[in-house]
């Protein structure tokens, strides 16, 4: 069987530290261009400053991968599905649910895959933690994902627009793993969005879900954090505890601590792969439904501004 013939749209960090080698170790795609107006692309591949150009003018492709800014996302998912052409999203899938919904039926009238990718779910623990909790009662949840936006978003001007998240684009990576493993389905209680008086989107939140059984479950996200970074999960049970540490790569269970390789893109163009081939699409909006909860439901309070 020939490799899905891939365009890499959005040449940005993640597109390069993440995409590039996933798609070069998947004897299941091969990469025939990329796209972005502030980018040159890599050598050796054709590179085109639009989507548009691209299926004017560019070489033929099977498939797209989606690395823009979540507020462009639909059109440029849009042009490609009228095509035909299956559709990587990365996390968010769009930057509201309603356009995510249409974006289902377009994929669905055409025959095309879209996918929305948790790359998360497919850090080394999660897939275990989420087995081992299968038959567990949760009694309480603890979430802290803190770390520095300097190091990780910088001169990222979009994120802290409408649209763009803020400290929700990583704090969606933690809950697209907790809506995974938990046995029982979570919603908002309460919460509070801090703001710099200078952006629109918040740069630190607290928030308290619960689930369906009503064990609380707390959220601590922050953009502000220096040193060590935090992306741990903390699960209480009847059994004992479940951690899971460094963005879900690290599981400890009370048998022990497991460590594994990270494999998360690798993971996910592999579903990509089985999605096309089986003709079917993936398109979970829970963690989206909850960052946008999040956005109803919760105060807001003024931080201090924010100057990169």
């Amino acid at each position: 069987m020939e490799p899905t013939r891939i365009a890499l749209v959005g040449m940005g960090k993640i597109a390069r530290d993440q995409h590039l080698p996933a798609i070069a170790g998947d004897a299941g795609f091969s990469l025939a261009a990329t796209v972005s107006p502030h980018d040159r692309g890599i050598d050796g591949i054709p590179h085109l400053d639009s989507l548009d150009d691209l299926l004017a003018n560019g070489p033929a492709v099977d498939a797209v991968a989606l690395c823009t800014p979540p507020q462009v996302r639909y059109d440029l998912a849009t042009l490609a599905l009228k095509r035909g052409i299956h559709v990587f999203l990365e996390k968010p899938p769009g930057a509201t649910l309603a356009e995510v919904d249409v974006l289902q039926e377009r994929a669905r009238k055409t025959g095309s895959t879209l996918f929305a990718a948790w790359h998360s779910r497919f850090a080394a623990g999660v897939a275990p933690a989420r087995a081992w909790l299968a038959d567990r009662h949760v009694s309480k949840v603890e979430i802290v994902w803190r770390e520095d936006v300097r190091v990780w978003h910088p001169g990222q001007a979009w994120i802290w627009e409408p649209g763009g998240l803020g400290v929700f684009d990583p704090g969606i990576n933690a809950l697209s793993i907790a809506t995974h493993i938990l046995p029982r389905p979570f919603f908002l209680r309460s919460g509070t969005l801090e703001l710099p008086a200078n952006r629109a989107a918040p740069i630190a939140a607290q928030l308290l879900f619960c689930d369906a059984a009503g064990a609380p479950i707390t959220m601590d996200l922050d953009w502000r954090q220096t040193g060590p970074q935090s992306w741990d999960i903390t699960i209480e049970t009847d059994a004992g505890t479940c951690k899971l540490t460094r963005g879900g790569s690290v599981l400890t269970l009370p048998s022990g601590t497991e460590h594994s390789e990270d494999r998360e893109y690798a993971g996910l163009y592999a579903r990509f792969a089985t999605l096309i081939r089986t003709g079917r699409s993936d398109v979970d909006t829970g963690p989206l439904k909850l960052v946008a909860d999040a956005f109803l439901r919760a105060r807001r309070e003024t931080a201090e501004a924010f100057v990169e």
